[in-house]
């Protein structure tokens, strides 16, 4: 098949996906859906077999790597390296993320790959980090919310630590990997040379903590754990309906008055115990306790209608399939189908940022296992006896 362009935008950079499992494909799919070239390899195991992060034809594999070609690679036959040598020479950007010390082994870490090409921009996603005390050590996402102090401010306060229910580790990680690389072509516009862009799933996750990580840094504060309350703003949470529950977010002194009105309760605004930020926050059991027993008389639907209607943040709390049923998620568009011969169900979750001139589409299912061998390397100079050489000797 062509190359899938999914957009314009990339459409000049050729990527080279070396990555598995979550983090990295999730930053090489923010390139295969802006546009870029993305040729991932498929890496061919001594048993023949290849090595996934789930099941090829399952959703979450799907979601990941749309919009890419593969070729199939064994890089750990000398004839393997050289091909990727070769790939590497014609390429923008490598992503990969291998524990540190497995990527210098095969041959394909940064100091090789720059030696091949100087204007390469080389992505690398780790546990930790690439050096130090903990480099050498495998990196989950649970592993890195619990590390990067996420699990200690999630949940409800006494009931020991809570993993968020998203990845979001991972997420991130591959999100700044992305972040770096684009950042990294933007600087290579100006000096002509690659560099090497790296994170990690710990250093994704501590960022993350932003304010919490903040206030311990600046005023030595250890946030604790709020459950569904706002760490600050209060009254926000999640309240009891007559047929659910809803978040409300009151977020200052206005919408305080506000949303007093709106829940029939104006006297709450004039109570003392409630007058300011500091006091609803000191005493916000008792408050959240007597909006309850005005929340509980009507439906979340009615409430939602009429806290916004005062201008007072509020919204349902969805199951996944609601959220896709949603009007304002319809009109979005985020859900997707990709187009393929075989005409298979195949619904992805799009790009959440849009470009006017310039816009993300699903061009193609993603690849079977070195579905695109031939065409690709022949692309990259390769002759069909060569290829066919390589087929051979199981290189390809």
């Amino acid at each position: 098949m062509a190359v899938p362009h999914a957009s314009q935008a990339l459409s000049r950079f050729t990527v080279l996906d070396l990555t598995r499992v979550r983090a990295g494909p999730t930053c090489v799919r923010q390139l295969a859906d802006w546009g870029a070239n993305v040729v991932k390899i498929d890496a061919i195991l001594e048993d023949g077999g290849e090595q996934l992060g789930g099941p090829r034809g399952g959703p979450d594999f799907q979601n990941l790597h749309r919009n890419k070609r593969a070729i199939s690679l064994n890089l750990k036959d000398p004839k393997g390296l050289d091909v990727f040598n070769r790939l590497v020479a014609k390429a923008d950007v490598v992503v990969e993320n291998f524990r540190p010390d497995v990527k210098a082994k095969l041959g394909v870490d940064y100091e090789s790959v720059k030696k091949i090409n100087p204007r390469i921009v080389y992505g690398s996603i780790s546990g930790f980090g690439q050096d130090g005390p903990y480099h050498k050590r495998p990196g989950f996402d649970q592993i890195a919310q619990g590390m990067g102090g996420l699990m200690s401010i999630t949940g409800a306060p006494g009931e020991g630590p809570m993993r968020v229910g998203i990845p979001v580790a991972d997420l991130t990680a591959g999100l700044f990997c992305a972040m770096g690389i684009l950042t990294a072509l933007l600087e290579r516009e100006v000096s002509g040379e690659g560099q090497w862009v790296k994170t990690s799933l710990l250093q994704a996750q501590i960022f993350m903590l932003d304010f919490q990580a903040a206030r311990w840094l600046m005023e030595k504060d250890v946030a604790q754990q709020a459950g569904n309350d706002h760490p600050t703003s209060i009254p926000t949470g999640v309240f009891k309906t007559s047929d659910g529950y809803i978040n409300i977010a009151t977020t200052g002194g206005r919408i305080w008055i506000r949303f007093c009105e709106a829940l029939g309760a104006p006297d709450l605004a004039n109570r003392p115990e409630y007058a300011t930020g500091p006091d609803r926050s000191k005493n916000r059991k008792a408050l959240n306790a007597e909006i309850n027993k005005y929340t509980e008389k009507k439906s979340s639907e009615t409430w939602v209608k009429e806290f916004n209607a005062a201008g007072v943040p509020c919204g349902p709390i969805y199951s996944i399939d609601q959220v896709f049923a949603d009007a304002q998620v319809e009109h979005l568009g985020i859900a997707q189908h990709v187009p393929n011969d075989e005409n298979r169900h195949i619904c992805l979750v799009g790009q959440p940022f849009t470009l006017s001139r310039t816009p993300s589409k699903m061009a193609a299912r993603p690849p079977e296992f070195g579905e695109q061998t031939e065409e690709v390397l022949a692309e990259f100079g390769f002759g069909k006896d060569e290829i066919a050489d390589l087929r051979q000797h199981k290189v390809v």
